[in-house]
């Protein structure tokens, strides 16, 4: 059958060319709201109730916790002892809260995370009592020792409490929160301590007790009840050695490097002042300076270039702004400027807690970040019984400038070694 031809198709017009008004017709607007490939702003999400009160009471136990920063002085002035004593006694207190904090890890676990920290404030608050009583060296240099075997038994249950309570992409925002909810009690206790102290200072271990005491009420009826801890032989139990990790082996000695240079600003503070020709008293003021900061700054934790920062850049970041406020405290002759050097140093103060207690709980294995927060926090009780000898020595043999120039020094050392030791993991949830 021969194949026909198809009937001729109708030649289309030719096409306009394009213009720019063709281009964009066929698009249409998005609807409102954001964009689906832009990425959303992280929601506001409320911490869970646990966390909060918890921060609620550590606010009221951090109104009354500036006594420590002036057991030096205290010793020094009722005592009339040589510096190098008092800083010995100030010596033994840290030294006494290194087996504190990793008792404190272990009572959370086998006893509950809640009766730890009631029984810690509790023995807090008997020992401070104990440091205002004293009327003789020893009386003192022991209750100090007992503040010491107290002071930090209730540190591991709480931040263990934070870092498991909350997901880990909240995890930097939590702890900075809780750096903040302590400065917010540190603002009227820094005040208070420039009141007291310029009264007597055993006065300030007296307010210590009662809010130590306070605080403990409030966990004790606040707190939900501990559940049954596990059994130790369940499985991976004895598979958690913190001491192996080299990983939080880093931390832990570039965390103590850091503490050594906080306490400093806390515990030899007030005899630099004096040496200044300042009052003690007014080191209270410098706390509220501080604290103040820290909670005014708390918005920088949640801006987007700081939330692209990895956890060893903000780590540096933080120490150079340590280093500048420490130059600062050098520089520094009266109260205004050394205010202003104060607020500097305590921006890098921020960065550095929120990031590294959740570096650490994020290194830990599932169940045991009260373990590794235990051991990382040992770094408070080396550089407790570290600063006040130290601190006193260079008071005594180089004077103030050579005190926080060391300190500034040292800042910078660290902030050159996070950017090469310090691990990668645990960066905030991007902006």
């Amino acid at each position: 059958m021969p194949r026909s031809d198809p009937p001729p198709r109708p030649i289309p017009e030719p096409t306009p060319p394009p213009t720019s008004a063709p281009l964009t017709e066929p698009r249409q607007d998005p609807p409102p709201g954001p964009r689906p490939d832009a990425l959303p702003e992280p929601p506001a999400e409320a911490l869970p109730r646990t966390v909060r009160l918890l921060l609620l009471a550590r606010v009221v136990n951090q109104l009354g916790a500036f006594s420590m920063p002036f057991l030096t002085a205290v010793v020094f002035a009722d005592h009339q002892v040589s510096l190098t004593t008092a800083g010995l006694v100030s010596a033994a207190f840290g030294l006494a809260t290194i087996p504190s904090r990793l008792a404190g890890g272990v009572l959370a676990d086998r006893i509950g995370r809640r009766t730890t920290i009631v029984l810690g404030l509790c023995g807090c608050a008997v020992a401070q009592l104990g440091v205002a009583a004293g009327r003789s060296l020893a009386w003192t240099a022991a209750a100090a020792v007992l503040l010491g075997l107290a002071f930090e038994l209730y540190e591991p249950p709480s931040q263990a409490i934070i870092g498991e309570s909350v997901p880990e992409r909240q995890r930097v925002r939590a702890f900075s929160l809780f750096s903040a909810a302590l400065a917010a009690g540190g603002m009227g206790a820094g005040l208070l301590a420039a009141l007291l102290g310029h009264w007597d200072l055993r006065w300030l271990f007296v307010a210590d007790a009662a809010s130590c005491l306070a605080c403990a009420l409030l966990i004790r009826l606040a707190l939900p009840h501990d559940r049954p801890a596990p059994r130790a032989d369940d499985r991976g139990a004895t598979a958690v050695r913190p001491l192996r990790d080299r990983a939080l082996l880093t931390v832990l000695a570039t965390g103590t490097a850091y503490t050594l240079v906080n306490q400093q600003t806390v515990m030899t503070l007030p005899l630099a002042l004096t040496r200044k020709g300042l009052p003690a008293a007014d080191a209270g003021l410098l706390f509220t300076a501080t604290a103040a900061t820290t909670v005014l700054a708390q918005p920088l934790v949640r801006l987007a270039w700081t939330n692209r920062l990895t956890t060893p850049a903000a780590l540096a970041l933080a120490h150079l702004l340590l280093a500048a406020g420490l130059t600062g405290y050098a520089l520094s002759g009266s109260l205004p400027p050394m205010i202003a050097s104060a607020a500097v140093w305590s921006l890098g103060d921020l960065l550095i807690m929120g990031r590294v207690y959740a570096l650490v709980t994020d290194l830990a294995p599932p169940g045991a970040s009260g373990r590794y927060l235990a051991v990382f926090g040992t770094s408070w009780g080396v550089a407790a019984t570290l600063a006040p000898v130290l601190g006193t020595q260079l008071l005594a043999r180089a004077g103030t400038t050579a005190l926080w120039s060391a300190m500034a020094g040292l800042c910078v050392l660290l902030a050159a070694l996070h950017l090469r030791v310090t691990p990668r993991v645990a960066g905030p949830a991007p902006a």
